[in-house]
């Protein structure tokens, strides 16, 4: 099962893709669309995140797309544009008829360190132990969206998911547990 997680943005969109085999994930490819650089025009960058999502799609054939779903803090024009660079994403998906899942932050965060509270750098620790990733990202939203991935992995209904769940992982690989 390969798996595409999003963790949208219009500044910056993170992307990761992962393969699950019984217990086993690995990388296929990972990085963040840095849509804000590509150009600050607004209805511009969503064009961009839509094309590179479709390529990223092309390229990695993904049979599953997972996405962080939105959380309101205080800023509703925040809000807004999150929610239309997360559509571009979905679309992209949607056309390529890809199944699409969501998972809350909680969610994703407690898959991935068995903390729904956990912070951006106890997830990416993890997410870098999981998959065994040498170097550190530049940034958090790639590291965030391959825990989407990992989270839709763990989760799944598929024939793998008795073997995904976070205590499984502990005991099938103690050697990329570290202890706090």
């Amino acid at each position: 099962m390969i798996v595409l997680g999003i963790d949208p943005g219009s500044v910056i969109c993170g992307y990761g893709v992962v393969e699950a085999n019984c217990s086993n994930f690995k990388i296929i490819e990972y990085g963040v669309i840095n849509a804000k650089k590509i150009n600050s025009e607004f209805n511009v960058r969503l064009g961009e995140i839509y094309t590179r999502m479709l390529k990223v799609i092309e390229r990695t054939r993904p049979d599953y797309a997972a996405f962080e779903t939105i959380f309101y803090s205080k800023n509703v024009q925040s809000l807004v544009k999150l929610s239309h660079a997360r559509s571009a994403a979905i679309i992209a998906a949607a056309v390529k008829e890809i199944s699409i899942t969501e998972f809350s932050p909680r969610e994703v965060k407690k898959s991935v360190t068995g903390r729904g509270s956990a912070s951006k750098e106890q997830v990416q620790f993890m997410v870098k132990k999981m998959l065994n990733i040498k170097e550190t990202p530049e940034f958090f939203d790639s590291t965030d969206a391959l825990a989407v991935a990992l989270c839709h992995c763990m989760k799944s209904g598929s024939p793998a998911k008795s073997s995904k769940s976070w205590a499984a992982f502990v005991k099938d690989n103690p050697d990329r547990i570290v202890k706090l």
